[in-house]
């Protein structure tokens, strides 16, 4: 019978230093070596795992982490400050910092280095 003992998610990159270096000094989180990839230790204790697919990475065209916060506008502040840019997208209701509003939780999305699309959103 399939009786799995864990699960955990992962996503692709095309650079693994690159993604360190962003997701534990732009991003502040928690970064260790898995072997052929990344773990990425989320707060509340959950790991995702990152891996390279090198040149043959396509990034998602989804939201693959949402980053909880507890004020969106100053997360959205702290973290342009740290040279991240936030993704505009047409038809949705965001204002000049790319914060949307008005249709659940405020939320701001923004892409790793490899392009993945990530959220600070509040909680």
């Amino acid at each position: 019978m399939f009786k799995p003992t864990g699960a955990f998610s992962g996503f692709s990159v095309d650079d693994l230093g690159k993604a360190r270096e962003f997701y534990s000094q732009t991003l502040g989180l928690e970064v260790s070596d898995q072997g052929v990839g990344l773990g990425l230790h989320l707060p509340g204790g959950t790991m995702v795992f990152i891996y390279s697919k090198g040149p043959a990475h396509q990034p998602a065209t989804y939201t693959i982490l949402n980053l909880q916060v507890a004020d969106v506008d100053a997360a959205v502040d702290e973290l342009t400050g740290r040279g991240v840019e936030f993704q505009k997208y047409p038809g949705a209701y965001q204002n000049e910092k790319g914060i949307q509003r008005g249709q659940g939780p405020a939320i701001a999305w923004f892409t790793d280095p490899a392009g993945n699309i990530l959220s600070a959103i509040e909680e």
